[in-house]
């Protein structure tokens, strides 16, 4: 096994405290973000935590273990790499590609005496299986591509304007510190990989026919990241190019999106009534690279694009995000996790009054003590307004919300 990483200290520190628990972890994530990484530096840490440690590994992907394609094959594999006078920590990279996996965890902690770890690239079929066969047996911790930290580090980065500019047209893929940094070199990669989620974890996963309009689709959220859209008005405008596709279909493949963790749907929520509305939500990438693998990297993109990266960092700060209405002002972000709520807008950049009046005034008019934050680029940061505070990119992606 590979073992040079760079350790992604955060996520060891939320597992840890369920190591040796009668209970399996799952890590969930998009396919590249560094989800076999992470089991390489649990099993490190193990190690030093843990002399009688036996560790049992499988990875789906290699092609060592391609013989394990269900569950009875997975099982006689963990049976004859026991070790029955220590204990034995099983870690199984991919699980979902193993068929009928469920029932071989299931029989494994019925035994007892095996830790269990697990990765898994779609949210739907880990879910599903797994609450239908191990009701509370299980958690899942999300794995995110690199936060703006994160990048720094990976990239021995100082935090600058020039490594914003990068984080914002390259992303955070952890594969990229093998690269140069330079356009043509990452977009050949970032392009193959969002090729690889498309045909291997949705079209083969879920036998899309219609392979140009899921392409197409894509292309149309790349354009609306951020925007209030719907599979009506997604159906809608497709009609307008001669593409006629019904809404249910629409539905169906954003679902297949969601659950390979390359788009995160995100809901309205009427901030004075708490209602969730069901029609018109917003989406954002796992990965601004892959988006711009997809549009491409244009300047004129960038109020999405910072949207993109304020909402990526508040879920990997364990945020649950809707997007907010108040009467007729929409608010970018409301975001609540344990009794905490925070409200953020996003802009480029203050350019004069009325934008100051849309973005601050918008947060005004919620009567709660919760904090409010405008986010922009703008060089020359204000003192805030009404007690909302203006915070630099930088500075609020830099801010450790964990």
């Amino acid at each position: 096994m590979i073992r040079d990483y760079i350790k992604r200290e955060g996520y060891i520190n939320k597992i840890a405290p369920f190591i040796n628990k009668d209970i399996i972890k799952i890590l969930v994530g998009q396919r590249r973000v560094g989800k076999s990484y992470m089991l390489f530096q649990l099993i490190d840490h193990i190690k030093n935590i843990d002399e009688r440690h036996h560790i049992i590994y499988i990875n789906k992907e290699m092609h060592d273990f391609e013989f394990i394609k269900n569950a009875v094959e997975l099982l006689d594999y963990i049976h004859k790499k026991t070790d029955k006078k220590r204990n034995n920590y099983v870690f199984i990279d991919e699980i979902q590609e193993i068929q009928n996996f469920e029932r071989a965890v299931r029989s494994l902690l019925a035994e007892g005496g095996y830790d269990i770890y697990c990765t898994g690239s779609n949210a739907n079929l880990l879910s599903s299986e797994i609450a239908t066969h191990l009701a509370g047996r299980y958690l899942e911790f999300e794995i995110f591509c690199l936060s703006y930290d994160e990048f720094l580090i990976f990239h021995k980065l100082e935090d600058s304007h020039n490594a914003l500019l990068k984080y914002i047209k390259y992303g955070g893929l952890p594969f990229l510190i093998h690269l140069k940094l330079e356009d043509h070199i990452i977009y050949d990669y970032l392009n193959n990989i969002y090729k690889t989620i498309l045909y291997k974890d949705i079209i083969a996963r879920h036998s899309v026919r219609n392979t140009a309009f899921l392409e197409r689709l894509v292309e149309y959220l790349a354009d609306n990241t951020g925007s209030l859209v719907s599979a009506k008005k997604i159906s809608d405008f497709l009609k307008s190019q001669k593409i006629n596709i019904s809404p249910n279909v629409v539905l169906n493949y954003l679902s297949y999106l969601s659950n390979a963790f390359f788009i995160f749907k995100v809901q309205r929520a009427d901030i004075q009534g708490k209602k969730i509305f069901e029609i018109g939500e917003k989406y954002y990438f796992e990965d601004i690279g892959l988006r711009h693998a997809v549009r491409g990297y244009h300047q004129n993109d960038i109020n999405k694009i910072l949207e993109n990266l304020v909402f990526l960092h508040l879920k990997i700060s364990g945020y649950s995000v809707h997007t907010g209405k108040l009467k007729d002002k929409e608010i970018d972000f409301v975001c609540t996790r344990g009794d905490e709520k925070l409200y953020v807008q996003v802009v480029y950049r203050i350019t004069d009054q009325k934008v100051h009046a849309r973005e601050f005034g918008n947060l005004s008019m919620i009567r709660d003590n919760h904090p409010k934050i405008v986010v922009s680029m703008d060089e020359m940061m204000g003192q805030g307004y009404k007690g909302i505070k203006h915070l630099h990119i930088r500075q609020f992606l830099s801010q450790d919300r964990t």
